[in-house]
């Protein structure tokens, strides 16, 4: 098809040029200009990728071969890809329990397991909570900053890392039962819990970041899902619709307020917008212990224990998907997907009751604490 005239992409040929290559034209890509049949047929081999980018195959032969699972039934497109070796926390840099174990158990947290009694926090542990979720939000707007198209998950985990060190902070999913990363990044179909690797993030990918800091005895968790490139726009709605389930969320939490009532109000504005709510994986309990009481599920008529009261410090993280509600897991034990392939998004804020309401201990320091997508004039 003849169009206007451009430089021959063959290597070496500047000859001016108006034919285009006719699956370029097809799939929607601009440019692709050759001179001749001849130098489109010599150019193939190299130019044909292109074609692959575009609709999202992977082009990387190395990643091809990697393929630790051969005979795993993928729900969608996404494939792990090679992890990077566990990174090293200086000596100097406290560290739970579990951090120094082989096995990642956290010891701590065992000894209390099944009791529902919820803490209520004193005043040094309030401040405590404070400082821990105000580094926290620190180190995910730096990983913020690193998520882009091209960019590895590996790589955001690395930003991730040093600066928690530089914050004087231990990354606590580190080997928290032998999690072998940092943080977890949740790309596309991946509900929770993705290990960071060499995959290069691509343009409409949406890739969750979920970061947790130990600093001098307390955790400081949140996460938010970040939109890398062009993102289609029922993608745009289904994050910002799990920001708006947050959000809503949020709004309930005050003395005398159940637990149970916050899966109501999410999965009441997750269908509204046609979406479902994961219910494997729910909000906690957050202090001393990374995971602890009270047990926070985000659907709808569930049956979590327990009243809110000043001094309780907990984490709502809702997880909403454009499908079903029902998740798998991959074999390396911790990435979860949507059963059905389609794709999921998750926030995450940790929360401190007060007399009056609640304090978002993790809340965005500029902006007014509204997220990066959002319309902030």
């Amino acid at each position: 098809m003849a169009v206007a005239p451009g430089k021959c992409e063959t290597p070496g040929c500047e000859a001016e040029a108006s034919l285009q290559c006719p699956t370029c034209l097809k799939i929607g890509i601009q440019g692709s200009y050759f001179c001749t049949q001849k130098c489109f047929k010599q150019s193939w081999n190299t130019h044909k990728v292109i074609h692959q980018l575009a609709k999202g195959e992977n082009t990387d032969k190395s990643a091809k071969e990697f393929n630790p699972w051969p005979h795993f039934h993928y729900t969608g497109k996404l494939r792990p890809y090679k992890n990077v070796p566990r990174r090293e926390v200086p000596e100097y840099i406290g560290r739970p329990d579990y951090a120094r174990h082989e096995t990642g158990i956290p010891i701590s947290e065992q000894a209390v397991r099944g009791s529902a009694q919820i803490k209520v926090l004193n005043d040094e542990e309030i401040e405590g909570m404070r400082v821990a979720c105000k580094l926290g939000r620190e180190v995910l707007d730096e990983a913020a900053k690193a998520c882009d198209v091209g960019v590895t998950t590996a790589e955001i985990d690395r930003v991730v890392h040093e600066a928690c060190i530089e914050r004087d902070c231990y990354p606590s999913p580190l080997n928290y039962y032998q999690f072998p990363a940092s943080c977890c990044t949740s790309v596309n179909e991946v509900i929770c819990h993705g290990i960071p690797d060499t995959r290069p993030l691509q343009d409409g990918d949406i890739c969750n970041v979920d970061v947790t800091v130990y600093h001098k005895g307390f955790h400081g968790d949140l996460n938010e899902t970040f939109l890398v490139g062009n993102v289609k726009p029922e993608v745009r709605k289904l994050v910002e619709v799990t920001y708006e389930c947050l959000s809503k969320a949020i709004n309930i939490v005050r003395p005398g307020e159940k637990y149970r009532d916050i899966g109501n109000v999410i999965q009441k504005h997750a269908q509204a917008n046609g979406f479902s709510v994961v219910r494997s994986y729910c909000g906690h309990g957050i202090h001393r212990l990374f995971h602890t009481a009270p047990n926070v599920p985000h659907y709808a008529k569930n049956k979590a224990v327990g009243i809110m009261k000043p001094g309780h410090c907990f984490t709502i993280e809702p997880m909403i998907s454009q499908g079903t509600w029902r998740d798998e897991m991959w074999p390396d034990g911790w990435t979860a997907v949507t059963a059905d392939g389609r794709w999921s998004a998750q926030f995450e804020q940790t929360l401190l009751v007060t007399e009056k309401g609640c304090d978002i201990l993790t809340k965005r320091l500029t902006n007014d604490g509204k997220p990066w997508f959002m319309d902030h004039s």
